[in-house]
């Protein structure tokens, strides 16, 4: 069957706040760095009035696989919810701008676009704050059949697992793929994801998932009191395919009896690591729904993650076609 696009990302529409911060700031809200927690309106503007000078963009973590696609030469598309607002048009146009098919739905009820404050202390981890918004409103009657079934892989994300319309809508989207020749690959998002939905995630690969990323503590969340190779068996059982990264020490990618290590690629200084999970299923998506073998597609998902970990924010700032073809990768 004739794909027009090489992946169709499903996951929270989000306008991104990035700003920079010292770690005291983190002290008095109580966050915990490197992690991701949902907030409420009066929280998220709370938080918003301490925060330094901000880049806006749009953002969510599939978002931002389908943009880091689109910046290797691939064709992706982007479905997610908005609200009826400024933010809303801003985010169609900016994922547009990227090269991104957009198949958005827009929330009816009043609920504002979603937005996630992203803080950056000093050692590059990023602490993010979400108020999802209409993102949240995300429910299998906004799937778009015809999309799935245009695209060879379906890329859901861990995050938009919460609300229990989305939850079903990622079981309908796993029928509507497997019934139009269509891959489903899904990202845990988070270990603090993971704790909330543990037995409903490993339902989920066991039934409907054929690709899994994960780094590798969420890996160890997915299964408590495992071994890193404990738990690459387990997942090695549940799914086809899993690609596990572990920040400096490279990903493990796992299919079959088959293991591939690959390592991380050096980078001089670690500037912000929001996005680095992201770009690295973006790479190894390009690389797969292109015919790549797995080593490959993991280098070019080692390759995007260390390019966007060099930069503020979690798009690519130059094309990653002309880094990867300049390492011989595509």
């Amino acid at each position: 069957m004739t794909k027009s696009l090489h992946v169709l990302g499903i996951g929270h529409a989000l306008v991104d706040i990035i700003a920079s911060c010292e770690e005291s700031l983190l002290e008095e809200f109580s966050l915990v760095k490197g992690t991701m927690r949902l907030t409420s309106p009066e929280e998220a503007t709370a938080l918003y009035s301490r925060m330094g000078p901000a880049v806006e963009a749009s953002g969510g973590s599939a978002a931002n696989t389908c943009a880091g696609i689109a910046s290797l030469g691939g064709k992706a598309g982007f479905a997610g919810k908005v609200g009826q607002d400024q933010f809303a048009d801003a985010f169609a146009h900016d994922i547009k701008a990227t090269g991104v098919s957009f198949f958005g739905a827009k929330d009816g009820s009043g609920t504002p676009t979603g937005r996630c404050l992203i803080l950056v202390t000093p050692d590059g981890e990023r602490t993010m704050n979400t108020n999802l918004g209409a993102a949240a409103e995300y429910s299998e009657a906004n799937l778009d059949a015809d999309a799935i079934a245009a695209a060879g892989i379906v890329y859901l994300e861990g995050y938009l697992f919460d609300p229990i319309p989305a939850r079903q809508a990622f079981f309908a989207a796993g029928e509507i793929a497997h019934a139009r020749g269509t891959k489903l690959a899904f990202t845990l998002s988070d270990p603090f994801c993971v704790d909330r939905h543990r037995e409903g995630f490993r339902k989920f690969i066991r039934e409907s998932v054929d690709i899994v990323f994960a780094n590798e503590k969420e890996l160890l969340a997915l299964y408590p009191g495992a071994s890193f190779d404990e738990a690459c068996a387990s997942i090695r059982s549940e799914c086809a395919l899993a690609a596990i990264t572990r920040s400096e020490k490279g990903s493990v990618i796992l299919e079959g009896e088959t293991t591939v290590t690959v390592p991380a690629v050096k980078i001089e200084k670690l500037v912000d690591a929001t996005g680095a999970g992201d770009l690295y299923a973006a790479g190894f998506l390009f690389g797969l729904s292109t015919g790549r073998d797995l080593e490959t597609c993991a280098k070019i998902g080692s390759l995007c993650a260390s390019e966007v970990i060099t930069q503020v924010g979690p798009r690519p700032q130059r094309p990653l076609a002309a880094l990867a073809q300049s390492h011989g990768l595509i």
